[in-house]
C-alpha cells in the first residue's frame, strides 16, 4: 500500500529531478510526502496542476505553491555556448537524466529531447556558457506524460550507474588493496628465506 501511493505521487510529480522540493528527486519527495516529512505544494515545475493532483490523491486539502521553492516557470531546456564551453565535465556531473554529451576538454551539448529544464547545469558551469531558453508548451497530454516517462527512466538509470561505478570503483581497490598486500607478503618472504640461505652460507664456511 505505502509503496503504490509513493508510485502514484510520483508519477504525478513532472520528473524534472530538479531537487527544488529539497529533496534529490521526484521519488524521494513522493517517498517524503507519503511519510508525512514535506507538504503537498514544494514543487514549482508541477505547479498548481500538480498539487491538485496530489491533494486528490491523498484526500487532503489544495494548498497554493509554497513560493519559497521557487515559482513556476514556462517549460525550458538548457543551452550551450559550444565555442565557450572549455569542456569541464561539471554540467554531465550535475544533470540527473545525463542529457548533456561531452568528454573532458571536449566541446558539450544538450540533448534537448531529453533535458527537463531543472537549471542544475547552471551553478557548477565556470565560465557561464550555459542558458536556459523557453520551449513551445505541449499540450497533447499523451507527448507530455511520455517525456515525463523518459525523464524520470533516465534519471532512475542514472542512479543505478553511479550505484554500480561506486560499487566497480570499491571492488578495483580492493582488488589493488589485495594484490598489493600479496606482494608483500612474497616479498617479505623471499627476503626471509634469502636470509636463512645468506646464514647457512655463513654457517658452512
Amino acid at each position: 500500500m505505502y509503496e503504490n501511493i509513493v508510485e502514484k505521487i510520483n508519477s504525478i510529480l513532472p520528473q524534472t529531478q530538479c531537487g527544488q522540493c529539497n529533496y534529490s528527486g521526484c521519488k524521494p519527495y513522493a517517498i517524503a510526502i507519503t511519510k508525512g516529512k514535506a507538504d503537498i505544494n514544494q514543487c514549482p515545475p508541477g505547479g498548481e496542476e500538480g498539487i491538485q493532483n496530489i491533494a486528490k490523491l491523498l484526500g487532503v486539502d489544495f494548498k497554493p505553491l509554497n513560493e519559497k521553492h521557487g515559482i513556476t516557470k514556462p517549460k525550458s531546456v538548457a543551452l550551450i555556448d559550444e565555442y565557450a564551453c572549455i569542456g569541464c565535465t561539471l554540467c554531465i556531473l550535475a544533470c540527473p537524466v545525463d542529457a548533456i554529451l561531452g568528454a573532458t576538454k571536449k566541446m558539450h551539448t544538450i540533448i534537448e529531447d531529453e533535458c527537463t529544464g531543472c537549471e542544475l547545469c547552471l551553478s557548477p558551469c565556470p565560465v557561464d556558457c550555459i542558458e536556459i531558453l523557453p520551449v513551445k508548451e505541449d499540450n497533447n497530454e499523451i507527448s507530455t506524460q511520455n517525456k515525463s516517462n523518459l525523464a524520470r527512466s533516465r534519471y532512475e538509470f542514472r542512479l543505478d550507474r553511479i550505484k554500480r561505478e561506486k560499487k566497480e570503483s570499491n571492488a578495483t581497490r580492493k582488488l589493488l588493496t589485495s594484490t598489493s598486500e600479496k606482494s608483500k607478503l612474497i616479498n617479505e618472504k623471499r627476503k626471509s628465506i634469502s636470509e636463512a640461505l645468506a646464514r647457512i652460507k655463513k654457517n658452512e664456511s
